[in-house]
């Protein structure tokens, strides 16, 4: 394990059937200029033994076996538990089906050191195969009608304006985020499981007073959903999308707002839930609007119990 310093980082990989991508991500990080960094792969019970496989391969890891598939948050949480419990000052979060530039952690870390209200760093994430094509830049919040917006989504790197600058939520792709606020926030909320998970935490730090930046200086590729899509006669995207999507959008809403905001945001995507399950009974999807339906249930009607309480 690397030697732990107070510039020292943990990197979070969490590995679900996705031995390639886990293996191109590693490979990436092993280029980085960054003197003290450990990764910490979760596999979240993969077939084929692929936690072993990867270890195997690239011993200076730590790997961590999950015994089930927590999910994005469970694995995550897993990862999170054991940096922080081992003293690491920061911990990354960072998606396996990414690559990153030699610098982007050294870059990313910069933020902290020229402002102490920084608890959260995010970098510029353009797409694996498109790599002048913005993922994300960040992220806003709606508090009106509860939408999360992904800024510079899909458009060209050459004709966005990129600055250093505050902002509403970081996504969990990649992540960037000192011990000392995940004692002060608590761990991602495993009610979630996957999706809307890093909106939340983002609020719950926002609410704490801590600040999330953004940094174009650090540039992360990502190939985005690797272990979502599956042409089928759905479509691409898996019903469990829809699901988890729908019924963590309720919880987002349930969780962050109240009032006037609480009304218009169950409206406004009440509606939306309703057109996809109109547009997926057309198409003869039917396993899609049983997913969007059990969404919707389960995100109106299951407590928010508060699992996401630093342990």
């Amino acid at each position: 394990m690397a030697s732990i310093s107070e510039n020292s980082v943990a990197i979070i990989l969490v590995n679900w059937n996705g031995y390639a991508f886990s293996q191109a991500c590693l490979n990436s990080l092993n280029r980085i200029d960054f003197p003290n960094y450990q990764v910490v792969l979760v596999d979240n019970a993969s077939e084929e033994n692929e936690g072993e496989r990867l270890l195997t391969e690239f011993p200076e890891i730590h790997l961590i076996q999950s015994e089930k598939n927590r999910g994005f948050t469970g694995g995550n949480n897993l990862g999170i538990q054991w940096a922080v419990d081992q003293g690491f000052p920061h911990v990354l979060l960072l998606n396996n089906d990414t690559e990153v530039e030699p610098d982007f952690l050294s870059e990313l870390m910069k933020p902290f050191r020229r402002n102490e209200k920084v608890g959260a760093v995010q970098p510029l994430i353009t797409f694996l195969t498109e790599k002048e094509k913005i993922w994300s830049a960040g992220g806003k919040w709606n508090s009106i009608l509860g939408r999360a917006i992904t800024i510079g989504g899909n458009k060209s790197l050459k004709t966005s304006s990129l600055n250093d600058q505050k902002m509403d939520w970081a996504t969990g792709c990649a992540f960037l985020v000192s011990a000392e606020i995940i004692r002060d926030v608590g761990m991602l909320d495993d009610r979630f499981f996957t999706y809307f998970e890093d909106v939340d935490w983002s609020l719950r730090i926002r609410e704490k007073g801590h600040q999330i930046h953004f940094c174009p200086q650090s540039r992360v590729y990502h190939e985005a959903g690797a272990s979502s899509k599956k042409k089928g006669k759905e479509g691409t995207l898996s019903p469990r999308v829809f699901h988890f999507h729908s019924r963590n959008q309720l919880f987002l809403i349930r969780k962050h707002l109240s009032g006037f905001s609480f009304l218009a945001s169950m409206g406004y995507h009440g509606f939306r839930f309703l057109l996809w399950i109109i547009y997926f009974s057309l198409r003869g999807r039917i396993q899609k609007v049983k997913a969007v339906a059990t969404g919707v249930r389960d995100g109106l009607t299951l407590p928010l119990e508060h699992a996401e309480k630093w342990q």
